[in-house]
């Protein structure tokens, strides 16, 4: 990081900005927005999200092996577009992202399993318009491990209603991309300062690991974590 990162970050803290709201007690693992249009750099809206998609897996795989909540979200708009609003005025490619299309399935590389819900927005947040705070209240859960794309659109998004609805949010950095280097390192700078807790994918790992064993004492309160 160069010395106006270091500075700008010093800032924040000494004005309260970058609390930690840690983990809590009962997690769920939100994919957000990993589908073809995006993974694939050959659509109008993709660009190589290889290695956060490999991380996600890599957490997927935890996930599911203690038996957490994992849930998926996709784009879907109707063939006339009607459903879609203003949003491909600002994002024509959007408009690829027809139901049906191959463009609008998971990438496969993740394996979502038939269990595993599938979440169909239309905007960016993925509790905008979807039961998303319902399905999560419905099992209990207080922490929600928010992977996918695009940092700076869909990812945030649902991380700032994470906690408006009350939810512990927590975003992996590595699990996590954007179509840039600055748009990705600025939000998530800006989600550490203001809505969620952006740690490495080790912390997640190792919080996940305990869940094998009866939890004792308060939730775990994630480090601050350098970006980038």
């Amino acid at each position: 990081m160069d010395d106006s990162y270091m500075k700008l970050l010093e800032l924040y803290h000494r004005r309260g900005f970058a609390g930690r709201v840690g983990f809590g007690a009962r997690p769920a693992i939100l994919v957000v927005d990993f589908i073809i249009a995006f993974t694939d750099p050959s659509s109008p809206l993709g660009s190589d999200l290889d290695k956060p998609l490999s991380e996600t897996v890599r957490l997927l795989e935890a996930a599911r092996g203690v038996g957490i909540p994992v849930l998926f979200t996709t784009v879907e708009y109707s063939r006339g577009l009607e459903d879609a609003g203003l949003f491909p005025k600002k994002v024509s490619g959007l408009r690829l992202l027809i139901s049906g299309s191959p463009w609008v399935a998971v990438d496969p590389r993740l394996k979502r399993r038939d269990e595993e819900l599938l979440l169909r927005k239309k905007f960016a947040s993925g509790f905008f318009g979807t039961d998303l705070a319902q399905q999560l209240r419905d099992q209990k859960v207080d922490t929600l491990i928010i992977t996918g794309c695009t940092t700076s659109g869909c990812v945030r998004a649902t991380a700032v209603d994470a906690l408006q609805y009350g939810f512990h949010a927590i975003v992996p950095q590595e699990a996590v991309g954007d179509r840039a280097e600055l748009p990705h390192v600025a939000n998530l700078f800006d989600i550490d300062a203001k809505y969620g807790d952006v740690v490495s994918s080790q912390e997640v790992l190792s919080y996940l690991e305990q869940l094998k064993e009866p939890r004792k004492g308060p939730a775990i309160a994630p480090a601050a974590t350098k970006i980038g």
